[in-house]
């Protein structure tokens, strides 16, 4: 069997796991209870023993795929010669009833017909390693492996094979027929009115779209609002209702480059991607909201010394699990070794104390607030980077090579240490800033000494990295080490410009090794950068035409994976991705006030430099 394009895929979620449902009906991805948890349909990772449940026309047909306007409910609408059906596919969030368990629902309207429908149940638990018993129930079946158990309800009666559920049914334009679908339920539980639970969802995603709208501080212009508000919607599906944790994707092993082995396990929480994504949620109206789940982060990184926090941890706060390979999986079109668990667990990068400092930093400009053991954690950090700056990490891309003196690391390090300065001048908190200028001072000499190339007239990747460029340098004046308009900051942009970027505008990450055989497809977020760069610049024009540019890639549903593979326009990596989406809201807010902006050099967005409007009046912490 053919793989579906990830761009065919539509994403469901209950704000606790994510399930991908194909154009061609078919879930082939989900992961019960939790998004991190073994899935029960991994046809994503492998055509034939993976899993999957699917609904769809008997004959040929045409399909397409869209969401309610502003919801998470998908609909898919498939045409064939004898007439036309629309499966509504949604998972209800807690908060629209705390008593229903992880559930999925699936409507299936004839809109014209009668429509033959080719229905098919095949479970397969812990990533296909345990085939389930499937007996019949009353209303349905029942699939059981060990503690597992999946019951789905089902109008029409689903005959029994060897290993799945499957039948050809005949609906005609009359009532709907559900399908609803309960994890760790008892064989005797049933859905309650499944139509409610269908309007409460949509009730409930465009309340939380809607009073976002109405406190946005920056509009977006209206030729790419649609994408704007997906890429919000997307970041709050990936986002855990108990914990605030972001997982950076929902889907493992998804390939960088197909039949490579660039494939990884992206179902946890990386502290940068949560920091970025509350920072683009707070922009787009989320402020409150963002600023309790980055309170949760905080929390889970103060439980560890600052030298030894993990730069990415479970949803409910643990420890990711040990990587290892799942050798009996396919792999998406042939791309092994399919991986679990994530060894960058283990690994020190430094860039993350300063992205912890500057959402910290964004918070409390947001609120006019902070707690006293907040600020006390946060000095301990910047305690740590007047130590550990120089130290060589294994950085933002978490290298599976030797650990280098990356620059962005070093300018994340000096972007930490400068937020703490700033609060310490304008508040009553107490910090030895004396140290902590020196040590900024320190920083900034050594990156502009041996991070900026004068013949290159550019930054370069690393201390050690001779003429290798890496996109991260395309943040310099976005953090504030250098203004947008320096010479060497225009150098730079250039220089990524000329060596790693398409042209049509996407951007790659960086040239050098890494590590890890293989190649890769351009960065979607780098992409964003680059027009963060330019909008910072004043270079709107530019900025502008990437932006377009880059949005053409968007999966018709306004989703982007990790990458784009420039060659084809297909999509690559984890899917959908949060850092991507990330990227297309604060690029749509950079180039807003690029435009709005006359007088002054626009703020870039989600990355608050020091503030005029810091001024809290707030009890000191011993220095």
């Amino acid at each position: 069997m053919d793989y579906t394009p990830l761009e065919a895929y539509g994403a469901i979620g209950n704000l606790e796991t994510v399930a991908l449902v194909g154009n061609n009906g078919a879930i082939d991805w989900c992961c019960f209870p939790h998004v991190e948890s073994p899935s029960v349909f991994a046809r994503l990772l492998d055509s034939e023993q993976g899993g999957h449940f699917s609904v769809s026309p008997s004959e040929s047909f045409e399909s397409t795929q869209g969401y309610i306007k502003d919801t998470n409910v998908l609909q898919t609408e498939f045409r064939t010669d004898s007439g036309q059906v629309t499966v509504t596919d949604f998972m209800p969030v807690p908060d629209v009833d705390g008593v229903l368990p992880s559930t999925i629902f699936r409507r299936v309207t004839c809109d014209s017909g009668p429509v033959e429908l080719d229905i098919e149940f095949k479970p397969q638990f812990d990533y296909a390693r345990l085939q389930p018993t499937i007996d019949t129930i009353d209303h349905g079946v029942v699939a059981t492996a060990n503690v597992d158990q999946l019951v789905l309800s089902s109008s029409i009666p689903l005959p029994l094979s060897s290993t799945s559920a499957n039948v050809n049914a005949t609906i005609g334009v009359d009532d709907p027929e559900w399908f609803v679908l309960g994890y760790g339920v008892d064989q005797k539980w049933q859905p309650k009115n499944p139509q409610q639970v269908l309007e409460e969802v949509v009730r409930y995603w465009k309340q939380w779209t809607h009073q976002a709208e109405d406190q946005s501080s920056t509009p977006v212009h209206n030729e790419w609002h649609d994408l704007v508000i997906r890429s919000t919607l997307t970041l709050k599906l990936l986002t855990h209702r108990d914990t605030g944790a972001i997982c950076a994707a929902p889907t493992t092993s998804l390939p960088e480059e197909i039949g490579g082995v660039r494939n990884w396990d992206y179902r946890y929480n990386w502290i940068r991607d949560a920091v970025f994504a509350v920072q683009a949620l707070s922009e787009m109206g989320h402020a409150a909201e963002a600023e309790k789940y980055f309170q949760l982060c905080l929390d889970h990184c103060r439980r560890h010394d600052p030298a030894t926090i993990p730069p990415v941890y479970g949803l409910h706060g643990g420890s990711v699990p040990l990587e290892e390979t799942l050798d009996h999986l396919d792999g998406y079109r042939q791309s092994t070794p399919v991986r679990v668990g994530n060894a960058a667990r283990h690994q020190h990068q430094l860039d993350v104390y300063g992205e912890l400092v500057l959402g910290f930093y964004e918070t409390i400009v947001q609120s006019d607030e902070m707690a006293s053991t907040d600020w006390e954690f946060i000095r301990k950090l910047l305690n740590y980077v007047c130590d550990g700056w120089s130290e060589p990490d294994f950085g933002i891309w978490e290298v599976r090579s030797e650990p280098r003196h990356f620059v962005y690391s070093k300018v994340m390090c000096w972007a930490a240490l400068d937020r703490g300065i700033d609060i310490v001048e304008k508040t009553d908190v107490a910090g030895p800033v004396q140290r902590w200028r020196a040590r900024r001072e320190d920083i900034r000499e050594a990156v502009l000494d041996r991070g900026y190339d004068q013949d290159l007239g550019c930054f370069v990747r690393s201390f050690e990295a001779d003429d290798a460029l890496d996109a991260t340098s395309l943040l310099i004046p976005v953090v504030g080490f250098l203004p947008a308009t320096d010479s060497r900051v225009q150098g730079t942009i250039d220089a990524i410009i000329d060596r790693l970027t398409t042209d049509d505008g996407l951007v790659y990450r960086y040239d050098g090794p890494d590590g890890v055989p293989g190649d890769e497809g351009a960065f979607v977020l780098c992409s964003f950068w680059l027009v963060d760069a330019l909008a910072l610049s004043g270079r709107i024009e530019e900025a502008t035409r990437i932006y377009r540019n880059v949005l053409a890639y968007a999966g018709p549903l306004g989703l982007f994976a990790e990458e784009i593979d420039p060659a084809t326009g297909e999509q690559r990596g984890n899917f959908p991705q949060a850092f991507s989406h990330i990227g297309l809201v604060t690029s749509a807010l950079s180039i807003a006030r690029a435009t709005e902006s006359t007088t002054a050099t626009p703020k870039p967005p989600g990355r608050t430099r020091p503030s005029d409007k810091l001024e809290l009046d707030r009890e000191p912490s011993d220095s």
